[in-house]
């Protein structure tokens, strides 16, 4: 049972005794390396991957310090050549107070890590030459925001005033509600605009990898390490924006503090830091101020990011402009599709200004581009064109009473209990837009729920 449970899992289990030999080699790992199970079983692991030493092995490294390393990356050559990619982490097992071996799990990300590099190599190519540099295609620029909102103009105008100066931007709003767009506006319309502006989610890339990608690496830094510049470098005179800054792993927080303050990198590896002279844009969709009671986000980095802080509003709380965006990716994809869609039905006006749009303008573009999608050449988006989840909640709170007088605790655990079950369902079970519907963080849902399991049956996982 447990070499069935160990089969069924989907990273790669690798087991070797105090001796290097391997003892258990599940099908995951044998495939992520490239390697039939028969021949790394009973096999050392040095003799299985050639290219990997005493100091560079995991396992061999457990072994020998009886230390746990976490989330380490290794690249290595198997005996057929392949180049791999994994983070790792390895255990020993000790029995009786005896070291009789050691347990890694890997995770394969040889792909990110060779998609990872193509995207840094091709940030490099559009740097240079440096004399040559223009104004970079494709950025939104502030003319482009379709707003009528006074909060969002409120903060378009801030937005422009710090657009010619220097200092970092923290920009807060849920997603789908045009962060990106706010900060290609502010570099598009600074005197940085002929230099680089260089995007990365911190959420996108693993966090064994995102400090390579960030700082650089050094040759012989690990495993397969190369000398490679990092993003800071290749922002150089530019911009460089960090999304879902709050998904940055603590420890690498720490790092990009430091290289703030210094304004210097050091790639990985190496020892001498380089000068870098990059502004740097960050944004959450996360209140900051949560993100840091939650351990998520180090004061001291928000600190230093928080100098300029523009914080976007949700659509559900600006529907005024839903007319002026709905013309906006009518016309969009009208000229796309060469489509004449005039607008809107009645049907449609009213459920657009019901729906409490928890993916904000974003979903509002993927609803009318997916709505075209399903309608003749011309004429009005009708029900019929729309997803099924956009249905509104019914009723609001007007046809539910409680079944007996209740004291007022009671009956506001009540409420909320009914505004849970109702957003879960809307949801269909996502926590996460749930919570986005509720106005409330993804974790004080997951509390809510789980003093409420009921809510949750038949619900589907955080996503």
């Amino acid at each position: 049972m447990l070499r069935e449970v160990l089969r069924c899992i989907d990273e790669g289990i690798h087991v070797v005794d105090a001796e290097g030999i391997t003892v258990y080699y599940n099908h995951v790992a044998a495939v992520l390396d490239g390697l039939p199970e028969g021949e790394v079983m009973g096999t050392h692991v040095l003799e299985a991957f050639p290219s990997l030493t005493p100091k560079t092995s995991t396992l061999m490294k457990v072994l020998k310090t009886g230390e746990p390393l976490y989330n380490q990356r290794q690249t290595y050559t198997n005996r057929r050549g392949k180049r791999v990619v994994t983070v790792n982490t390895t255990l020993p097992l000790t029995v009786d107070g005896e070291r009789v071996g050691a347990l890694e799990v890997a995770k394969d990300v040889t792909r990110i890590q060779e998609l990872s590099e193509k995207v840094v190599d091709l940030q490099s190519q559009m740097g240079k030459p440096a004399n040559k540099r223009t104004r970079q295609a494709g950025l939104f620029r502030f003319e482009q925001i379709v707003t009528g909102d006074p909060r969002m103009l409120q903060e378009v105008e801030r937005a422009r005033k710090a657009a010619g100066t220097r200092s970092p931007v923290l920009v807060i709003g849920e997603t789908g509600t045009g962060k990106e767009l706010f900060v290609q506006s502010m570099h598009s319309a600074s005197p940085r605009s002929n230099h680089p502006f260089i995007a990365q989610n911190c959420a996108a890339i693993p966090s064994s990898l995102l400090e390579g990608i960030l700082f650089g690496t050094t040759r012989g830094a690990f495993t397969g390490a190369e000398d490679r510049p990092g993003l800071f470098e290749l922002a150089a005179g530019g911009t460089l924006f960090l999304d879902e800054l709050n998904a940055m792993p603590v420890d690498l927080q720490a790092k990009l503090l430091r290289v703030l303050e210094d304004q210097a990198v050091r790639r990985v590896g190496d020892v001498r830091t380089r000068p870098v002279d990059v502004r740097i844009f960050a944004a959450s969709n996360e209140f900051p101020e949560m993100s840091i009671k939650e351990g998520k986000l180090r004061k001291d980095l928000y600190y230093r990011l928080h100098v300029v802080r523009i914080q976007l509003p949700p659509l559900r709380e600006r529907k005024g402009d839903l007319p002026l965006l709905t013309r906006h990716f009518i016309d969009k994809y009208n000229r796309q599709f060469g489509m004449e869609v005039t607008g809107l039905s009645p049907e449609v006006e009213e459920r657009f200004t019901a729906y409490d749009w928890p993916g904000n303008v974003r979903e509002l573009e993927h609803a009318i581009e997916g709505a075209m999608n399903l309608m003749e050449q011309e004429g009005r988006i009708k029900s019929e064109h729309l997803p099924a989840h956009m249905e509104p909640l019914e009723g609001g709170l007007s046809g539910w009473m409680p079944e007996e007088e209740l004291s007022l605790p009671e009956l506001l655990d009540q409420v909320e209990g009914e505004w849970i079950r109702r957003a879960m369902a809307a949801c269909r079970g996502n926590v996460r837009q749930a919570a986005i519907r509720l106005g409330i963080p993804r974790q004080t849902l997951q509390y809510k729920l789980r003093k409420r399991k009921e809510v949750l049956k038949g619900g589907q996982e955080d996503r």
